[in-house]
């Protein structure tokens, strides 16, 4: 059997929709996509599911609480992106507590409900691919190949 050195780097994603429009902040000071809008999103810690992922870093990023009975994975994309290979899971929360507010100001410049149907033009471009297929009832795409 052959050792296969491949490495798939695991990230999930939170949709939060409200009245026709969905939650997006502004990436700043990352080094990655600054100045483009996305959903809240980190990475997947060892020893921890997507959706355990997501509750965490909706708490760390915009102070809400999430119950994982009220999660639902809606989307998921393989993506390719600066040479690394990416799982992205994107979890529609049906409710949550608390209303989204910046706590990482050093991380996020702007935090806003954007109307579902027409969401600014900088946008992460992988992220919008998966809120139009989410629109769609589309389950996986590819992104970057």
């Amino acid at each position: 059997m052959k050792n296969n050195p491949f490495k798939l780097i695991p990230a999930s994603h939170l949709i939060l929709i409200k009245d026709d429009k969905i939650l997006l902040i502004r990436r700043f000071n990352t080094g990655y996509q600054d100045g483009n809008y996305s959903v809240v999103a980190g990475l997947v810690d060892g020893n921890e599911t997507f959706v355990q992922a997501v509750v965490r870093e909706a708490k760390e990023e915009v102070g809400i609480d999430l119950n994982i009975q009220d999660l639902e994975v809606v989307h998921i994309i393989h993506r390719k992106d600066s040479g690394e290979e990416w799982i992205d899971a994107f979890i529609l929360a049906n409710k949550w507590k608390y209303e989204p507010e910046n706590m990482e100001p050093q991380k996020c410049d702007d935090l806003g409900w954007f109307e579902v149907e027409a969401l600014p033009k900088n946008i992460v471009q992988y992220v919008k691919q998966a809120i139009e297929n989410i629109k769609k009832g589309i389950f996986y795409s590819e992104y970057g190949w």
